[in-house]
Parts: C-alpha cells; sequence; structure tokens
C-alpha cells in the first residue's frame, strides 16, 4: 500500500514537472482563451487609484533610501506584487457585493507596476538626495568651497514641482519611436522588466493562484513586522545618538568608527534583493576606509591637515572620505559608459551591416523564420497599437521649447543656450541609457548627469554660478536618461504581458505627473520634520548631496582646495577603479562573480559601514534560506525582501507627522563605556 502511494505521488510529481515544462515553453498558450482587453479598458480608474496610494508609499521608500545611503534596489517585482495584493483585495470585495464589471487581467496588473515605478522613480531622478540637494545651504556650508548666494538655491515647494514638470517627460518622448527596435528587432534582455513580467504572468494563471495568495500573505505579515518593529524603536530616540540605530554591536571601539548593526528593517530587506556581490562590496568598501585608511590618515593630523581642523572640513579627514569616494565613482562610470557606449555602437554595427543577411545582435534570439509561438503572439500585439512618430517628435520639441524658456527663470545662472545643447545630445544619451540598461540592467543616469556638472559648470564659470549651473543641468540631463530606460524596461514587461505599448506609454505620462507632485511633497515633509536633514552624523545624512556639490566645485575651480596627499589618492583610486572593472570584464562572469564592484565599495567610504552590515545580514539570511529550501526562498524572498521595505518605508509617514507636531519620543537609550558610566553616575549621585 505505500509502495502504491509511494508511485502514485511520483507520477503526480512527473505529471506536475511535465505541465511545468509545457508552462515554460508557450506561457501564451495558456492565456490563450483569455481576451486581451483593448488598450482603453486596460487603463481602469482602479488602477491609478491604487497606483496613486502605492506611488506615495514607494516615493517615501526611495526618498529615505536616497536621503540615507543613496543605494536604491529596483522596485519593479515589489510593485507588481503590491498592485496585485491591492487590485485583487478591491475585485474580491466587489465580486461579493456583485458590482464588479471588469476582470482584473495582467495587462492592468503591468499598467498599475509602470505607473508606480514611474511615480516613484521621480523621487530618484529629482535628485532630492543628490544634485538638488547639493545646491541648498545645507550642502553649501559643509562644503566649505563656493558657497556664496550666487552658487545656492534652497529648496522650495513651488520652483521643485516646476522644474521637475517642465524636465521629466522628455525622455518618455525622445525614445518612444524606438521601441520597436529595442524590444522586437534587438531582443534586449531587459532583467528587471523580464523578472516583473514572469511575476505578473504567474499571479494570472491558474497554476500561480495559490502561490501568488501565499506570497500575498508573507508580504503582509512582514510588513506589519517591520512597520510595529519601526514604532517600536520611535520610542527610545528622544536625544543624538540614541535608540537601537546607534547599538554599539561590536564595541564601542567600532561603534566610534561606523562599524554597527543598527536595526534597520529596510536595508536588510535592501540586501536581500540587492545581489550578493554588491553586498560584500559595499562590506569590504567598508573594511579598506574605516577599518584601515581613516584611521592611518587620521594619524597623519599635523602632518597632511592641519590639526584644528573641523571634523567636517573639506581641508582636513573629511575631505580624504568624500573626494576619494568621487574618484572611485568617476572611475566606475567612466568604465562603464565607455564600456557600454562601445557595445551599443558595435551593436547597431553588427544590427545595421548584417540586415540584409537576416542575421541579428548576438544578444538576442533569430527573429521571423523561428519565432517560438509566444514571440509572435507578443510581437503581434506589441506592433498592433501605434505611437504615431510625429506625436514623439511634436512633444519632444514642444516641452523642450517650454522648458527652454522656463528653466532660465527657474535657475538665472542656467543660460537658454545651455539648455539646447543639452537638448540636442539628450536623445542620443537617452538612447544608450536605454540600450545599455536592457543588456546589462545598469541604468547609467548618474553618469550622464556627472558629464552634465562638468561641462556645463565648466562653461558657465565660477563666478557666473557655474556651481548651481552644473548640477541644474544634471537635473536636466539625469531626468532625461532615467526615465527613458524606465519606459523602455516597462515596454518590455509590457511586451511579455500583452500590455499595449499605448496603455504602457499613457500609463508612464500619469505616474510621471503624479511623481512631479508627490516626490516634490514627500521630500518637503522630511525637510521640515527633520531640522538637521544633510548634515552628517543625521538620521538622514543624503550624503550624495554632498558629493554631488564637491563634483560641481570641481568642475569650475579645479583641486586646489584639497588637501595634502588628496589628490593623488584620488588618481589612486580613480585608476584602480578602472583596473578592477577591466580584470573582471577579462575573466570572464564566473570568476567576476568574486571580485567587488568599485562603484559599490565607494558609496561606505563617506557614509560608514552600518547599512552594509544590514545588507550583508539581509544576504545571509538569503544564503542560508536558500540552503535549507531554494524553491521557497526563490518564490517567497522577494515578499519577505518586499515587506521589510515597505513596512519600514511607510513608518516614515507617521513619524514625519509627530516631528512636525512636536511630539517627541518619551526615552533616550544610549551606551556608554564603563568610565563615562561611572562619571555620570558620580555626577547624578553629587
Amino acid at each position: 500500500m505505500d509502495r502504491s502511494n509511494s508511485v502514485n505521488r511520483n507520477r503526480k510529481k512527473n505529471d506536475d514537472t511535465q505541465s511545468e515544462g509545457e508552462a515554460m515553453e508557450s506561457v501564451e498558450r495558456i492565456f490563450e482563451s483569455k481576451e486581451v482587453p483593448p488598450w482603453q479598458k486596460q487603463l481602469t480608474l482602479r488602477a491609478f487609484c491604487v497606483s496613486f496610494i502605492l506611488g506615495i508609499l514607494f516615493t517615501f521608500i526611495v526618498m529615505k533610501l536616497s536621503l540615507t545611503t543613496g543605494i536604491i534596489p529596483s522596485l519593479n517585482v515589489s510593485a507588481g506584487l503590491l498592485g496585485f495584493f491591492f487590485v485583487k483585495i478591491w475585485t474580491r470585495l466587489l465580486e461579493k457585493s456583485g458590482f464588479l464589471k471588469q476582470p482584473f487581467t495582467r495587462q492592468e496588473n503591468t499598467v498599475i507596476q509602470t505607473c508606480v515605478v514611474a511615480s516613484s522613480g521621480i523621487a530618484f531622478s529629482g535628485g532630492f538626495g543628490s544634485y538638488l540637494f547639493a545646491m541648498s545651504e545645507v550642502a553649501a556650508k559643509q562644503s566649505t568651497e563656493a558657497n556664496n548666494a550666487f552658487n545656492i538655491k534652497n529648496p522650495s515647494l513651488g520652483w521643485m514641482i516646476g522644474f521637475l514638470f517642465v524636465v521629466s517627460f522628455l525622455g518618455l518622448f525622445s525614445v518612444v519611436p524606438l521601441r520597436k527596435i529595442m524590444i522586437v528587432d534587438f531582443k534586449l534582455t531587459y532583467p528587471s522588466g523580464t523578472a516583473t513580467a514572469h511575476l505578473i504572468n504567474s499571479f494570472h494563471t491558474p497554476q500561480g493562484a495559490k502561490l501568488a495568495k501565499k506570497q500575498v500573505k508573507t508580504l503582509a505579515k512582514f510588513f506589519s513586522f517591520s512597520f510595529l518593529w519601526g514604532f517600536f524603536q520611535w520610542f527610545f530616540i528622544a536625544g543624538d545618538d540614541c535608540g537601537f540605530a546607534s547599538f554599539p554591536t561590536f564595541g564601542l571601539k567600532a561603534y566610534e568608527n561606523k562599524f554597527y548593526f543598527d536595526f534597520s528593517a529596510t536595508y536588510v530587506g535592501v540586501g536581500m534583493i540587492c545581489p550578493y556581490l554588491i553586498n560584500i562590496s559595499l562590506l569590504l568598501g567598508s573594511i579598506l576606509s574605516w577599518g584601515i585608511m581613516w584611521p592611518l590618515i587620521q594619524e597623519r593630523k599635523g602632518h597632511w591637515f592641519p590639526a584644528d581642523q573641523s571634523p567636517s572640513s573639506f581641508h582636513g579627514l573629511q575631505g580624504y572620505k568624500v573626494f576619494i569616494a568621487i574618484a572611485m565613482i568617476l572611475g566606475d562610470g567612466l568604465y562603464n559608459f565607455c564600456k557600454v557606449f562601445g557595445r551599443t555602437l558595435y551593436g547597431l554595427y553588427l544590427q545595421f551591416r548584417n540586415k540584409n543577411e537576416g542575421a541579428v545582435l548576438p544578444v538576442g534570439a533569430p527573429t521571423e523564420p523561428s519565432m517560438s509561438f509566444d514571440d509572435q503572439r507578443r510581437t503581434e500585439l506589441f506592433l498592433k497599437d501605434q505611437i504615431p512618430t510625429w506625436l514623439s517628435i511634436v512633444g519632444y520639441v514642444g516641452i523642450a521649447i517650454i522648458s527652454t524658456i522656463t528653466l532660465p527663470h527657474i535657475f538665472p545662472q542656467l543660460k537658454w543656450y545651455h539648455i539646447v545643447v543639452i537638448y540636442i545630445f539628450a536623445p542620443v544619451l537617452a538612447f544608450c541609457n536605454a540600450y545599455g540598461c536592457g543588456l546589462t540592467d545598469w541604468s547609467l543616469a548618474s553618469t550622464y548627469g556627472k558629464l552634465a556638472i562638468f561641462t556645463i559648470g565648466a562653461w558657465a564659470g565660477l563666478s557666473h554660478g557655474g556651481v548651481l549651473a552644473g548640477l541644474a543641468a544634471c537635473g536636466v540631463m539625469m531626468n532625461i536618461v532615467s526615465t527613458a530606460s524606465d519606459l523602455t524596461q516597462d515596454f518590455k514587461t509590457g511586451y511579455m504581458t500583452l500590455a499595449s505599448p499605448r496603455s504602457m506609454f499613457v500609463s508612464q505620462i500619469i505616474g510621471t505627473a503624479m511623481g512631479c507632485l508627490i516626490s516634490p511633497c514627500v521630500f518637503w515633509l522630511f525637510y521640515k520634520a527633520f531640522p538637521d536633514l544633510g548634515t552628517q552624523g543625521s538620521a538622514y545624512p543624503a550624503p550624495y548631496a554632498l558629493v554631488y556639490r564637491n563634483m560641481s566645485i570641481i568642475g569650475v575651480e579645479g583641486f586646489s582646495a584639497l588637501p595634502k596627499n588628496c589628490l593623488t589618492l584620488c588618481y589612486v583610486f580613480f585608476i584602480g577603479a578602472i583596473v578592477i572593472n577591466g580584470i573582471r570584464d577579462l575573466v570572464g562572469n564566473n570568476k567576476a562573480k568574486y571580485i567587488p564592484l568599485p562603484m559599490a565599495m565607494a558609496i561606505p567610504f563617506y557614509l560608514g559601514s552600518y547599512f552594509a552590515i544590514d545588507m550583508c545580514l539581509g544576504s545571509l539570511i538569503l544564503f542560508v534560506w536558500t540552503k535549507i529550501n531554494k524553491a521557497k526562498a526563490d518564490a517567497f524572498g522577494p515578499a519577505v525582501a518586499s515587506g521589510l521595505i515597505c513596512g519600514d518605508g511607510i513608518w516614515t509617514l507617521p513619524s514625519s507627522v509627530l516631528a512636525l507636531a512636536g511630539v517627541k519620543p518619551p526615552i533616550c537609550m544610549k551606551f556608554l563605556s564603563r568610565m563615562d558610566n561611572n562619571r555620570v553616575d558620580s555626577f547624578l549621585n553629587s
């Protein structure tokens, strides 16, 4: 009897495996009986209501990440998962009451994901943690150089919203005519977009429904835990360096050198999403900088830099921290820019040279003759709803004219001819970024922004507000190339879920408009709720703001302000970043996964090690979970990570409201050495 049951179980397992194999071979055959709604019906009121709610949630998450470490993982999968969760609850309630008129489709799920990512993406490309806040007086005071009034512009809700509305839509119109080339002809991978499409497809298949329900329950469980943990921690942060976020996990000496675990659910979740290599690179960068270099340079105080320098002065240790990090970031960015640009040119050369011979790029599969059923079905529907090319051209030119007239009124330092030059070259750079993102899943928007900082800043000159002009130009360029890669990533998702390009484009437009309103308002809440925002050592240090401002200063002033031997170390690390990247490419993918990423190593040079420890813990949890049960880890890992990130992220909203209302935590939990504790006890008892 037991043997018979075992045989039946094995037979059932084999049947399941076979059916899974068939499903893998043709996803669209499963959905063949389901009618694809026209593009107008994919754009539903409930989709945009849910998108608005999720847009606010994700904007808080991205804003918090931007203002703390600047590391922002891809949130496409989380947006698809939460979109399914919210609309499924909505439709279930309507179905029970008998008012459900339109079923929830994967196309509508894709529209929600697109709108949410477009909305929350403005929190990154808007530069609230980088170039935009770098214009402020807070960043200027910490920089000490070029801090005259003509190179400072403090945040204001009005001009931030106006600025985003005139620069955030250009990237969308610049790549729309190229969608067929990117998705159908070149068959670019777009890994994040592809992963999101697989998730959405699995949710809406009969086989995937049960798993989706379990994933949603897991996400809700960890969302609640993360939110309540953030609420619990709030009670203990009544003063500076108080609470669990200042827990000296590895001892007080390690804590002084930024080595501690700060109990952040957000960064544990981010660590579960980010590849192992990024987290290990962060940890190695932390050890190299805070464990070795900064203590050694600190011993040179009085020789390399004046002993009486303020800890925040760029003529002291702070100068080494920031400018060596900048050198590594620029070296990594330059190398990857040249590599991706070279691959783009070579790919285009192959594509057009062999066009008549039927050959294709080596990044995709063959076209027409051997297209699978899935590809045929997807290509047919993807090309069905065309977006007129004239609309793209008119849209780009029209917005460019409005922007060229408007921006000099917001930033008098940025002249109209600077803007015209940017808009002439921007479509080419937007294409390069979108193409490179399709190959590597790596958007180089910030690299193109830095290019604008140096060129426009140097062109304007220091005496004419070159620092501010460079930062504003960075914002214009970053918004164009970032939204371009986001849209093509979403086109890939839409291609694989049979969502119409028209519905995707409209969703992206609406999501971008939402983001232009939501992101400045969320930033303004942070700005007003936390008076020390942007200050080193605060809860929200906005480290990249200082980095971007100093890049702009270098662009117009040169290197004369750096402390002794700082420039030499910058050259070493700049070249080192290029060499490490070159070695990674030479040894091949199998060995490259053991070589750290310079860009990731550079981030803790300025900020410290605490968030790297959080992220490594997230990696460790996922690694152990994978070893114990790989199938469960693969299925539920993203849900757990999303729950941790979203719960802690949404707690930021009530904590900001409490801060604005003047409600302060009741307890300060602080850790002292035995000697300091004895002195405190003696003082209290005297």
